[in-house]
């Protein structure tokens, strides 16, 4: 009298849900069955390409399918975003993008293929980095407080160089130009080859890079660091401040690299190549190549990651307005 007997819808319903669940839970555990591609928007050689393409590898050996790194070079990166957002929203097509690429670059285009917000769907930022702020041995200015007073005295004449408009490269500069009330020359290049080779003899007085492309020249003393962008010191430049610490109060300008897939994909793959590329990032190889080139990987949810890709978007969609940067 006192036991439960069930009836048969409650069994029906029993079996639909225990069978739902497993249908679920295959489909988790399916994915992935085949090779799976990783677009980067950089020719092979690049630094987005040598720190992703190991990541990679120890991705593949995590889900236990092939990555195949496809790179998509052109356009700043966006023919490779493009070509992430028109593929199938399935997982298997994989974008890896640094932050100018989709926070910064689609401020300065009148019309632009997709939505960076809304077509691309961000999976898990794979390393930060900050930038280092370096001149010319000429340059007489041995800190940031230097070289603010050497352009108060000769306005409009020291010179800073970036690889392209826009780039974040160029939004450092113009951001210390903004913080400082000092204005500074901007020279913009067409990629970095050519503006290290000038910054190198001397052409240039001063300019923002990625510490991994240029750091032999800092170490054979044929360019001078005057301070790093982040928040915090580059443990491989300990004596070198931040420009915060040098009394730019509040100045900070961090890189990233991200991984994104298509709108739509299932949040189930999403989350679980956020775990393997979790995995793969926290392996000693992948922590060894970041620490090389002074980068950080902390692991990060989808949402936190999410949060930071749209944080970044208002903040240089207002500097290029501020700083009357015009689109292309």
């Amino acid at each position: 009298m006192g036991h439960y007997k069930p009836h048969m819808s409650d069994g029906l319903l029993l079996g639909i849900v225990l069978f739902s669940c497993c249908v679920e839970h295959s489909h988790s555990q399916s994915y992935p069955t085949k090779p799976a591609r990783m677009i980067i928007g950089f020719p092979p050689g690049s630094i987005t390409d040598v720190m992703v393409r190991p990541l990679a590898q120890k991705l593949a050996d995590i889900l236990g399918q092939q990555v195949i790194v496809d790179n998509r070079a052109g356009a700043t990166g966006t023919i490779a975003n493009e070509a992430v957002v028109k593929s199938a929203p399935d997982g298997y097509t994989i974008l890896a993008a640094p932050g100018s690429s989709i926070a910064s670059y689609p401020h300065l285009r009148i019309s632009m293929p997709y939505d960076s917000l809304q077509d691309l769907v961000p999976v898990i930022l794979i390393h930060k980095f900050s930038y280092v702020l370096i001149a010319h041995p000429s340059v007489s200015a041995k800190d940031v407080k230097d070289l603010i007073v050497l352009a108060r005295n000769r306005p409009a004449t020291i010179t800073f160089g970036s690889p392209g408009v826009g780039t974040s490269f160029h939004l450092s500069g113009e951001l210390l130009s903004q913080m400082t009330n000092v204005k500074f020359v901007h020279v913009p290049y067409k990629g970095g080859t050519t503006l290290l080779s000038d910054i190198v003899g001397g052409r240039i007085d001063f300019m923002f890079y990625s510490l991994a492309g240029v750091r032999p020249m800092l170490d054979a003393g044929k360019l001078r660091p005057l301070a790093v962008t982040g928040v915090k010191r580059n443990p491989l430049l300990p004596s070198v401040p931040t420009i915060d610490e040098s009394g730019i109060k509040g100045y900070e300008m961090s890189g990233w690299e991200g991984i994104f897939v298509p709108r739509n994909t299932p949040k189930e793959r999403v989350g679980r190549l956020n775990t393997a590329i979790t995995a793969a990032s926290l392996t000693p190889e992948i922590t060894e190549l970041n620490l090389s080139q002074g980068m950080d990987f902390v692991p990060n949810t989808v949402d936190q990651f999410s949060a930071l890709v749209r944080s970044d978007y208002e903040r240089y969609g207002k500097l290029i307005m501020m700083t009357g940067i015009k689109p292309e």
